[in-house]
């Protein structure tokens, strides 16, 4: 079953409220509409990318915290969308967002263990990154909490004041520059040009 981002607002919308905070709400909202306004500028530039597909994208990456806890969130979120019913597409978006360069290990805020969990670490390097994953993997590197929008750099340093640095960190910092370089590139301008309000933001 597909889901529109209509369907994945409302259903953002239906756990509001009843987690201690919402923020998590906003940071998807946040997630799913910056990465709406890269999917559109790609489009402008001549690549396919589905906009709404990227958007419902953000909107789901994070559903897995419905119950108000981060930890497990990843496959809580992904079992929460395929008992609904939704396809794949949909439902590994809550596995794909933490994790660049199909490295279980490249992840922000601790070291995971690789043996735990045999069938997210398997599916990390061996699934083909879709471009609107890609663009929501940057996306979540950009949005805090807040609902607003960040350089890198200053949501980096972010996360490493509230999670702590690793031996994993360096490695993942660099992934995060590639990433948006990758997409600077296909823009062919800084990124940062579609999001003026990060000026506001620094």
């Amino acid at each position: 079953m597909k889901m529109t981002s209509k369907e994945a607002r409302e259903l953002l919308e239906s756990h509001r409220g009843k987690t201690e905070s919402d923020m998590w709400i906003g940071h998807c909202l946040c997630v799913g509409d910056s990465g709406g306004k890269i999917a559109k500028a790609l489009n402008e530039r001549g690549y396919n990318v589905d906009i709404d597909k990227t958007i419902t994208l953000g909107y789901l990456h994070d559903i897995g915290k419905y119950n108000g806890e981060s930890q497990g969130h990843v496959m809580r979120g992904y079992s929460y969308l395929k008992e609904k019913g939704y396809d794949e597409d949909y439902c590994n978006i809550c596995l794909t967002h933490s994790y660049l360069n199909n490295d279980i290990l490249c992840t922000a805020g601790g070291i995971p263990d690789i043996n735990a969990n045999p069938f997210l670490t398997n599916f990390i390097k061996n699934h083909e990154y879709s471009i609107e994953e890609k663009i929501i993997n940057l996306c979540d590197l950009m949005c805090p909490q807040g609902g607003k929008v960040y350089t890198i750099d200053k949501r980096l340093i972010d996360i490493m004041i509230r999670r702590g640095t690793y031996s994993n960190t360096q490695y993942h910092i660099k992934e995060t520059y590639k990433l948006k370089e990758f997409f600077d590139n296909l823009l062919g301008y800084n990124l940062y040009e579609l999001f003026p309000e990060i000026k506001n933001n620094l």
